[in-house]
């Protein structure tokens, strides 16, 4: 069959689940993936086909998107700020809201002197995709990830090692963790933040198939993870070092108010890309 004439009848199954735009770029993304052949190729060559050997594989693809699960997992991989990730059931899929996150952290710290080395942690690192991007970006810095997912980290390992940067991964609850032993110039991280009480909002494809132990608090305690890092950051950060969170939509102000509370200065609060309040930084007071 002329891929061009499946690539119809691809979109027109997944109608039921997608609109027409969405299924069209599931499309390109398995013919890129499986294939090495982008949209251009297909415009340039009508007459290219798949064996039904193929065939039989993208039948797989569908039946899978039928069911809502993300095409990052089926594909085994993502794009995140730049470069190429392992992603699978033990790990959130990362989105672009968190490179924004990325990208405040390098340009905060891109200037420093690259004979100066700064030293970086990451909680809840899941596919390592905040540590590795900045492992890669900030040369001068020494970066360490901990999740308390051992699977988690496994992918994260694979992750740095495909990236070819050097980043420390570790096993460990946060939550059960009194004292951070090193001092550290910044702390990230995107911690699970969805209420119990939000899950009406999230899809079906997340849902179902991302890890809920890094999705979701419960809704009486929502800021448990901050409030813990934010205390550990206490001690765990040198003088004037920096804190940074990815923190959920509706609770900016909840958020400012605790960094408040708990004596940080400098704190920033900023909207994303679709102008909800996504993200925020602090220091340590001297």
């Amino acid at each position: 069959m002329r891929i061009k004439q499946y690539r119809t009848q691809f979109i027109k199954e997944l109608s039921p689940f997608y609109d027409a735009y969405e299924a069209e770029s599931f499309f390109y993304l398995i013919l890129e993936n499986k294939h090495k052949l982008r949209q251009i190729d297909l415009a340039l060559n009508h007459e290219l086909t798949f064996s039904d050997a193929d065939l039989a594989v993208w039948s797989g693809f569908l039946n899978e998107l039928k069911k809502e699960v993300p095409i990052q997992y089926l594909l085994g991989k993502t794009n995140f700020y730049g470069l190429d990730f392992e992603v699978n059931e033990n790990v959130l899929i990362p989105r672009p809201e968190t490179e924004e996150l990325v990208e405040w952290i390098i340009n905060e710290n891109k200037k420093e002197e690259k004979s100066k080395k700064i030293k970086v942690l990451d909680i809840g690192t899941g596919s390592g995709c905040i540590a590795i991007s900045l492992a890669k970006n900030l040369p001068n810095a020494e970066v360490y990830g901990i999740d308390v997912s051992k699977k988690a980290i496994e992918t994260a390992k694979r992750n740095a090692i495909n990236n070819n940067v050097d980043v420390t991964f570790m096993y460990l609850d946060i939550l059960d963790t009194d004292v951070l032993t090193c001092n550290f110039d910044i702390i990230v991280s995107n911690p699970p933040y969805v209420r119990n009480l939000e899950k009406e909002e999230i899809k079906k494809n997340v849902l179902d198939y991302e890890p809920h132990l890094a999705l979701f608090v419960d809704d009486n305690d929502a800021l448990i993870f901050y409030r813990k890092i934010a205390a550990l950051a206490k001690s765990g950060l040198k003088d004037d070092g920096q804190l940074y969170f990815e923190i959920n939509q509706y609770l900016g102000k909840e958020m400012t108010d605790l960094l408040e509370k708990m004596d940080f200065k400098n704190i920033e609060l900023r909207k994303d890309i679709y102008d909800n309040d996504r993200m925020i930084s602090c220091k340590v007071s001297i």
